[in-house]
């Protein structure tokens, strides 16, 4: 926008990605965070019951397993006692069979964890798409006040980073933790089955693991919320940095702008480092506590062999029990962390999601049918925020077809007006109309079909010359498209481009000129053919020569159409019907060109000075 950033809701500076939602902003906590997460996957509730289903069969056979194999081994142990007292032998057969059934109930069980496998990695890539879906969706429905005081890259940070860290840490927290409470309860009946004093020395370890698990996750929860946090904001200041390349280049910005990302980068590093490690620590504490576990039990299962209170088999199957019990322990502990980045993650998702949206429709809006373009500012107040207003009292009446042209300082307001009239922001007080009608009573979508606009900014896409040019109007043809080319003198140098209108124009646009991009724009408005135009420093990119063809090509766009031409060089304004003369948010004069100047006030004074400068 050619309008000073005066006017505009506060930002960070560049390359400091300041986003709202950045430092200092409270987070969510984890119970609230993992409660949306759960709410927002009901939609799979049916999947996730078949998930849940097959993860505990497929649990439960594989915890049968150990015991059936225990059987297995006091056959054979009880075969070789009987073999050397020369009373009988090893019954191969009978292991045989029991082998053979431990063979098939783990077949079953890598069948059902197989299925559960497939079924939760589509339940997670489902959530993951719909979450950038919603936040596709979010995106056109969130004030343009959010967009303004955020970088882009935090605001990219959450479409990206953040639903695929969901994406991951979902697919394997979910099975992981029922598949390890299922184990953990299976494999405690089972080893009570067995021997119940064994069972209790088992136990003893739960307590420590769940202390120490404790303490992880209540140091370990703000350092993965920094980690997400600080991944947004180095997200936002590459791409900024980026984008702004050649300014940090002019103004020799290079050691600063290093120096400030160096700075985040630490805090990205420290905060990941912190999180990393309490993450990593905890397996091998848990594995510690574990073996401490497995000893006890093995003292105590040997002295209750020596006294024959247990067999040796299931001596063997406590052992292969009490790994099974200490491995799921492990597991959750580890599942923590997971649970932790995704609670990192899904609060900053689903704070996006949350934020509030504007009123896209109204009850009974108003057609679009037979309207002609007259526009009305009445006593129109606004501020980007409540206490500070920076449009006290604009009143303007425009009739259908007008040229207004509105001249003033920077930060005087011009490019506010436009934002206001487009609905971007709602006025604070007063009111604007369209054919009488208040702009707050059209459908957002609607009203803005009614207009458009040719910024000083260019917005151009990766993609062919002609596909650019026809965003103005999707279903134009191949000649409608070159007719508005021509419209808007484009045609020329579209011509000398290697394969001319189906040119693929790059990411960066790099590949024309700034001119050449701006007459693309303008081509694209004439395309589009809207009732009422909004020219935003719209020939400023172009030489002079340029700038006379395209003001002959606007002027026949403009015929019969209601106008608003901002601009700052004065001699392109000269034919407008009116002139709106902007300072501090006030209209102090308004007249045609020849009314402003024999009236020698702020205009002239304004008109005369480019040209003194010119003369100098």
């Amino acid at each position: 926008m050619s309008n000073g950033t005066g006017n505009r809701p506060p930002r960070g500076p560049m390359g400091r990605g300041m986003g709202h939602g950045m430092g200092g902003e409270k987070a969510k906590d984890f119970t609230g965070a993992m409660k949306k997460l759960l709410k927002y996957m009901e939609r799979y509730k049916f999947r996730l019951l078949i998930m849940i289903i097959f993860a505990i069969a497929g649990t439960t056979f594989s915890i049968v397993g150990p015991k059936i194999l225990g059987k297995a081994t006091t056959e054979l142990f009880n075969g070789l006692v009987a073999k050397i007292q020369g009373t009988g032998g090893i019954d191969f057969g009978k292991i045989g069979q029991i082998l053979l059934g431990v063979l098939c109930l783990y077949l079953v069980s890598a069948t059902f964890s197989f299925i559960q496998g497939f079924v939760m990695t589509g339940i997670s890539n489902d959530v993951s798409y719909s979450l950038r879906r919603d936040i596709s969706q979010k995106i056109n429905r969130i004030p343009l006040k959010y967009f303004e005081s955020r970088t882009y890259g935090e605001v990219l940070s959450r479409v990206t980073n953040d639903v695929d860290t969901l994406q991951m840490s979902l697919n394997q927290s979910i099975t992981q933790l029922i598949t390890s409470v299922t184990m953990l309860v299976g494999v405690f009946f089972m080893m009570l089955s067995i021997n119940v004093w064994m069972t209790l020395v088992a136990l003893l370890i739960l307590p420590v693991s769940m202390a120490i698990i404790g303490q992880v996750m209540k140091r370990s929860q703000k350092y993965f919320r920094a980690q997400q946090r600080y991944l947004g904001e180095v997200n936002g200041q590459v791409e900024e940095i980026y984008s702004g390349h050649n300014i940090v280049k002019a103004f020799n910005k290079e050691g600063d702008v290093e120096a400030t990302f160096q700075e985040t980068n630490d805090q990205l590093y420290t905060s990941a480092w912190k999180s990393q490690f309490f993450s990593g620590m905890m397996m091998p504490i848990m594995q510690f506590v574990g073996n401490l576990g497995y000893v006890m039990v093995a003292i105590l299962g040997g002295y209750l062999t020596i006294k024959g209170s247990i067999q040796v088999g299931d001596i063997q199957s406590f052992f292969q029990y009490i790994r099974n019990f200490t491995q799921p322990v492990q597991q959750i502990a580890q599942v923590t962390n997971l649970l932790q980045s995704s609670a990192a993650a899904s609060e900053r998702v689903f704070e996006f999601l949350e934020v509030e949206e504007e009123d896209q429709t109204v009850e009974n809006p108003v057609s679009l049918e037979g309207l002609q373009g007259n526009v009305k500012f009445s006593h129109v107040s606004f501020g980007y925020q409540p206490d500070k207003i920076i449009i006290h009292d604009f009143s303007a009446d425009v009739k259908a077809g007008q040229k207004v042209a509105i001249v003033g300082p920077t930060g005087a307001g011009k490019t506010t007006m436009v934002k206001l009239l487009m609905r971007f922001y709602d006025v604070n007080s007063g009111g604007i109309f369209v054919d009488g009608h208040n702009v707050k009573d059209f459908n957002r979508s609607q009203l803005r079909e009614m207009f458009g606009m040719v910024l000083q900014d260019t917005w151009l896409f990766s993609g062919t010359i002609m596909e650019n040019i026809r965003y103005g109007r999707l279903d134009a043809t191949d000649e409608e498209v070159i007719a508005a080319a021509k419209a808007a003198h484009a045609h020329r140098f579209i011509m000398t481009q290697p394969e001319g209108y189906n040119t693929v124009l790059n990411e960066e646009t790099s590949n024309i000129s700034q001119g050449q991009k701006q007459l693309l724009t303008i081509a694209r408005a004439i395309l589009a053919d809207n009732r009422i135009l909004i020219l935003d420093e719209a020939t400023s990119s172009v030489d002079t020569r340029t700038e006379e063809q395209i003001q002959k090509a606007m002027d026949n766009l403009m015929k019969g159409r209601t106008s608003f031409v901002i601009a700052h060089r004065l001699s392109t304004i000269r034919d407008a019907d009116c002139i709106l003369v902007m300072k501090d948010g006030d209209i102090i004069e308004q007249g045609s060109h020849q009314e402003l100047l024999a009236r020698g006030g702020f205009y002239a004074g304004l008109y005369n000075s480019q040209f003194e400068k010119i003369g100098a």
